[in-house]
């Protein structure tokens, strides 16, 4: 009997819905199925505890289940489960933004809130070509991004992202360039960021003179590229990308949704990097993954251009935003969620505990078939090296092992990455790095 038939669906069930990123035919002849979690610990349908390296899919660093976010949430949908976000406004909305401006980098004291990273994405790069018409620079829309990032999977999201699999098959999206990644093989498994790359940022430079800066918008990257395998950026390489969007007049953007809220070891991406964008998008772990959120911090005078131009004052400034923008129910769980961020020092406790991780997870350098191991604060990615010349075959079944083994992994074009809940220990780090070096070792070469 397979797991989902222990919880009672039927094939019909199965077929019925089109998983998203999963490879449909492999998963419903095998199902994977998770039935509960709680703090670090996955349940599947045949009662199996599995560790979750992940934290759920970036998302849920303070722990699965809490029961602080799930009493507010609870509370929320018993005294308003639902307000008009067009024109009208409820508080919980603003007690939240507020708290997100307290938090965020000096300078991005205004927020938008979306339901999603890739709403997200698309709701930063809307305002920068909007924001440089209102300021009388509408030939300023282009979106300059990055090779292996990752924005979301709308039509903004697969336009600015980098990821080839993500790319091919929808044909032509948004207009944008790219610049390269700052994978380089001679950083492989480097700690943290590596020494040398720097001069690739002034890749920029080239892709502004063929552009010209009066057609460039702004320019999206991900502090450390996420979805990719965890490719972190050498020394001074976000600093130079900052230098030359100021130089250019060109809003840089940090995509935080991976970053953000912990993962890096600081409250964001842009504090651990020593950078301050222009606007900074975030989600997944502003509710620890309970109800869907997302949002933008950006520049007040961002905000302001906007507000001097609006017309009269009934008039919408800004003709965007979602259904559920700044939805109570998210609302509710993203001011718990930061309570519990805050009351348990979870923030502080990845710095602390980041540098064992990085001696664990590079503690598998040598183990055959791995070629690169790279890692930034609670996240890591290890590089496998091609199996019958498909470079995705062999992480697949190495992540499946470690399930088979207890550890929930995930895998992505040729790497296996890590993003340990907040409160993970020592023990549980090496239960891990044990499973990953048993799981290459129990398949076949």
């Amino acid at each position: 009997m397979n797991q989902a038939e222990l919880v009672g669906l039927t094939q019909n069930q199965l077929d019925s819905y089109w998983m998203p990123y999963t490879g449909n035919r492999q998963f419903k002849a095998d199902p994977r199925i998770i039935t509960a979690a709680k703090g670090s610990y996955l349940t599947d349908a045949e009662g199996r505890q599995i560790l979750d390296s992940l934290s759920g899919l970036w998302t849920c660093g303070a722990g699965h289940s809490r029961p602080e976010i799930a009493e507010v949430v609870y509370k929320q949908l018993n005294t308003l489960d639902y307000a008009p976000g067009f024109q009208f406004g409820h508080p919980l909305a603003f007690q939240l933004a507020e708290r997100l401006v307290d938090l965020a980098p000096v300078g991005l004291d205004r927020v938008c809130l979306t339901n999603s990273g890739s709403e997200a994405a698309d709701t930063a790069t809307k305002i920068a070509r909007a924001y440089w018409r209102q300021c009388g620079q509408a030939s300023k829309t282009k979106i300059l991004a990055r090779q292996k990032g990752y924005h979301g999977a709308s039509w903004g999201g697969i336009s600015f992202g980098g990821i080839p699999a993500n790319r091919k098959m929808w044909g032509q999206g948004i207009e944008t360039d790219l610049l390269n990644h700052t994978w380089r093989a001679e950083s492989a498994f480097s700690k943290g960021m590596p020494e040398h790359g720097v001069e690739l940022a002034d890749e920029l430079e080239m892709l502004i003179g063929l552009h010209d800066a009066s057609n460039v918008a702004a320019v999206i990257v991900e502090p450390f590229s996420g979805s990719a395998g965890v490719i972190v950026p050498p020394k001074g390489y976000l600093q130079r990308l900052r230098e030359i969007c100021t130089k250019h007049n060109i809003l840089l953007i940090f995509d935080e949704v991976i970053t953000g809220l912990g993962r890096s070891g600081a409250t964001w991406g842009a504090d651990a990097f020593g950078v301050t964008p222009d606007m900074l998008t975030f989600a997944k772990q502003v509710t620890n993954g309970a109800v869907p959120l997302g949002g933008v911090l950006l520049r007040r005078d961002i905000y302001d251009a906007f507000m001097a131009k609006g017309g009269a004052d009934h008039a919408v400034e800004l003709p965007h935003g979602f259904t559920y923008s700044g939805h109570p129910v998210a609302c509710a769980a993203a001011m718990a969620t930061l309570d519990i961020l805050e009351s348990e020092k979870l923030i502080e406790r990845v710095a602390q505990k980041a540098p064992e991780f990085e001696s664990k997870i590079h503690s598998l350098k040598g183990t055959e078939h791995i070629v690169d191991i790279r890692n930034f604060g609670f996240a890591a990615g290890i590089t496998l090296a091609p199996k019958d010349g498909d470079p995705t075959l062999r992480p697949f079944e190495v992540a499946l092992e470690c399930w088979r083994r207890g550890v929930y992994v995930r895998w992505g074009g040729d790497t296996l990455q890590f993003g340990l809940p907040f409160q993970m220990e020592y023990d549980e780090m090496d239960r891990i790095v044990a499973t990953v070096a048993e799981s290459i070792h129990g398949l076949e070469p």
